[in-house]
């Protein structure tokens, strides 16, 4: 499941730095490309100031996955070499000074795996080009026009594009060449906009008195358990939500034995043995740090709290109010027929993803049809029972992965030129989706693909609600 900050465009790029002049410094704007395998190279960029205290910190832009303004951490510069992580995707990068290129080589470490990669000084790019004055979302023949660009050289993906505003929902789909077309009743896994549900259920639930934001999450773990302390202060259901728990990414000991299929053999035992001896490396409350335990480890104390599973819940509470049929975790026969092929970045196809103990994170299929009647309800186009929870969603905010963006409980706010655009995205090993919504004018987009290539979701959603530049497929 992805970065959140991924869904931010050049729209909403900050002033560039100044280009380093002096050698062997850290401080300044680099760009280099990381060659992730034969056919897909990732350009990357590196802005680095250094603050008052002396000590340095930056963001990272990965430009063709659309993602600006990526905290980087722990940034060293010392002897020749330079050193840096960035928590957000679990990465880590490793350089000493070549004077023959002028910039750092070095090595880029994620998820186990090495990568060859040199930052250069780069040359302040020119600003973005403005959006225009005025935008409506795209007719169905543009709509589609995009999809057929992006999926022309990418055997087996199809996309679907669902939009609503106030004239109606309309969904443009394409499926992969020659196979069985798609329309807004294909599935896909929407892996990472499953934490907007279970926010959704926290609201929900702390709407009804079962639960406060503020509870520590402690209360409802099993008698026994433990939870991670630091300061004297508590993990709360608020912090959990809003990524600010200190809790990291993942669990280490997550088993290594089924790559194509990470969550699958994580049990309820694991959780609490790896909850239990962890010990939290900043204050609670401190900073955004997006993670999927967090979100995971919520669903599964909200769904203690309700005396039931996870899916159980999702549906009393969310799913049959709301009148969506086709949402869920265990697919019927009729679903898994209808179920999309999903593909890794290299459009070889992969598995499907199942999360039996963070099923809050990231467990749930759903269609275009369905997620348009959950947008409809979150924009307020349409009256439920579940508008206050939708509204106390957005009320609760804290500083989120980047100045421009703030986390809500579940959704993420960026603060576009054209006003507060509401969003999240979502990725497993074979699909990339996005939600998202522009409060202000009551419009929305849904973009589900059944590959992890990239670019993938991110710019058609924004595009389709400011007019944003589209990323070259």
């Amino acid at each position: 499941m992805r970065l959140l900050a991924r869904i931010l465009m050049a729209a909403f790029a900050a002033v560039m730095l100044a280009v380093p002049s002096v050698a062997q410094e850290a401080k300044g704007d680099w760009e280099g490309a990381l060659q992730v395998n034969p056919t897909i190279k990732l350009r990357l960029a590196v802005h680095i100031v250094a603050e008052p205290d002396g000590k340095f910190a930056g963001t990272m832009d990965s430009i063709d996955q659309g993602a600006f303004g990526i905290p980087i951490a722990t940034v060293v510069q010392a002897d020749g070499a330079l050193s840096f992580d960035v928590p957000a995707v679990g990465g880590r990068y490793e350089a000493k000074w070549d004077p023959g290129t002028k910039g750092w080589a070095g090595t880029w470490r994620q998820g186990g795996m090495g990568l060859p990669l040199v930052f250069v000084a780069r040359t302040p790019a020119p600003p973005p080009p403005p959006l225009p004055a005025t935008w409506n979302i795209p007719a169905d023949q543009a709509i589609a026009g995009l999809i057929e660009t992006r999926i022309a050289a990418r055997p087996g993906e199809g996309i679907v594009i669902g939009v609503i505003d106030a004239a109606g929902q309309r969904i443009v789909a394409r499926g992969p060449a020659g196979a069985k077309p798609f329309d807004g009743g294909t599935l896909f896994e929407i892996g990472s906009m499953s934490k907007i549900f279970t926010s959704l259920l926290l609201a929900d639930m702390t709407l009804r008195g079962e639960v406060s934001l503020d509870d520590p999450a402690a209360k409802y773990l099993p008698a026994g358990a433990h939870l991670p302390e630091r300061g004297g202060k508590q993990i709360t259901l608020r912090d959990l939500a809003t990524h600010s728990s200190g809790l990291p990414r993942l669990p280490d000991n997550m088993p290594a034995g089924n790559p194509a299929n990470p969550y699958a053999d994580y049990t309820e035992a694991m959780l609490l043995d790896f909850l239990g001896r962890y010990q939290l490396t900043r204050d609670i409350g401190s900073k955004f740090e997006y993670s999927n335990l967090g979100v995971g480890l919520l669903g599964y104390l909200l769904a203690r709290r309700g005396g039931t599973s996870y899916e159980a819940l999702l549906k009393q509470r969310i799913l049959l109010p709301l009148g969506m049929k086709d949402t869920a975790i265990t697919l019927s026969a009729d679903q898994k027929a209808r179920f999309a092929q999903g593909h890794d970045s290299m459009m070889q196809p992969a598995s499907a993803w199942d999360l039996p103990t963070l099923a809050g994170a990231g467990a749930i299929r759903s269609t275009a049809k369905d997620m348009l009647t959950f947008l409809s309800a979150a924009i307020g186009i349409r009256q439920t029972p579940l508008a206050p929870a939708f509204a106390l969603m957005l009320a609760q905010r804290r500083p989120g992965v980047a100045p421009n963006v703030d986390t809500g409980l579940g959704w993420m706010v960026a603060k576009s030129p054209r006003g507060d655009i509401i969003f999240h995205d979502g990725g497993t090993g074979g699909f990339r989706t996005s939600i998202a919504f522009d409060p202000a004018k009551r419009r929305g987009a849904i973009v589900l693909t059944n590959a992890a290539r990239e670019p993938s979701s991110n710019d058609l959603a924004i595009h389709m609600l400011i007019g944003n530049p589209v990323a070259a497929p």
